[in-house]
């Protein structure tokens, strides 16, 4: 008899009778994808643009899904305490990483031993976001130019202070980068995330930060921060009035924030793309769109898995570059 062309086993009678019997195959992983309860560790205390981002994306999901989809912030160490949580988990699809560039592709090159390694730990999903980097200023400081401010910390030197989310953070280096091409002496205070950082930066601590700029947009909106430039290549369609670094006559600052997820290695491929399309149709929604769009924030362009690999390289390499040139190569 013809075997069917699904998986079947032919059995054959002592009388000589045959019949075929069909074994059902089992359903891909992603089939039934997700039945339980799926975890999302944000290495950033709540309530920053990060967790406002991560936390639209997990709603969409949670939609999309009709599953609950939970953002468990993880704050403390550069992102590390996360990552490694992260690391750690079970590959099955339920627990994933919201990375951004400093854990991802900064630390490595500070931190001599890390608990986890970036290209090893994790498999790529998709980059969900870019964001530029926005210097701002607390309105006490009598400057409203990139200019100004070159003049006044020239003025004063060692005594203005400048705020970070940590050592060796991406708003850490991006100030270096501003502080060695113009030539200034700048006082350093490194905070523990995203959340401290610009509470103190808007409550006077410090006089000025390079952020995210999903991290102030509603500070900045509400005039408690004042901005001054944008470090990408362009203007930020959310403040299309600000002049970039370029244009303020400092080209070789250009830092762009990203976030995006990435799950432990091992995570079965059919889930890892089918979460990278699901988030995919989660940014681009009209509705999330325009709340991350008031955050500074634009739907990234990397959203397959493999481009936001090649991403994460790319990023990699330039920031090691960036890191030696600030002198913290493994300096922690």
């Amino acid at each position: 008899m013809k075997i069917p062309t699904r998986s079947c086993v032919v059995l054959v009678a002592a009388a000589g009778f045959s019949s075929a019997t069909c074994i059902a195959q089992p359903k891909p992983a992603a089939a039934d994808y997700p039945n339980r309860v799926v975890r999302i560790v944000l290495p950033q205390p709540a309530g920053g643009g990060t967790d406002t981002v991560a936390r639209t994306i997990a709603a969409k999901l949670a939609d999309a899904w009709g599953q609950q989809v939970i953002v468990d912030n993880r704050a403390g160490a550069n992102g590390i305490i996360g990552a490694e949580a992260v690391a750690k988990s079970k590959p099955d699809g339920y627990t994933y990483l919201y990375g951004f560039t400093s854990m991802l592709t900064i630390n490595p090159s500070v931190y001599k031993a890390l608990p986890y390694d970036t290209l090893r730990d994790f498999t790529p999903v998709t980059q969900t976001v870019t964001n530029q980097m926005a210097l701002v200023v607390n309105p006490y400081l009598p400057v409203k130019s990139v200019k100004e401010l070159v003049a006044l910390a020239r003025a004063r030197p060692g005594e203005l202070l400048y705020g970070s989310f940590g050592v060796g953070n991406q708003t850490h280096l991006t100030t270096e980068l501003f502080r060695l091409e113009a030539k200034l002496k700048l006082l350093h205070v490194p905070y523990k995330g995203e959340t401290p950082a610009i509470t103190e930066l808007v409550g006077g601590q410090v006089a000025l930060m390079f952020s995210p700029s999903a991290g102030v947009a509603p500070f900045i909106n509400q005039g408690r921060l004042r901005l001054l430039a944008t470090a990408g290549d362009k203007r930020s369609p959310a403040f299309p009035d600000t002049p970039t670094m370029a244009e303020s006559g400092f080209p070789g600052v250009l830092s762009l924030g990203w976030g995006g997820l990435l799950a432990p290695a091992g995570t079965p491929p059919d889930i890892v793309q089918k979460l990278a399309r699901e988030t995919t149709r989660a940014v681009v929604a009209q509705d999330a769109r325009e709340r991350l769009a008031a955050l500074g924030a634009e739907p990234s362009p990397s959203n397959t898995p493999e481009a936001f690999g090649g991403w994460i390289a790319s990023e990699t390499e330039k920031w090691t570059r960036v890191v030696k040139g600030a002198g913290l190569y493994h300096s922690q």
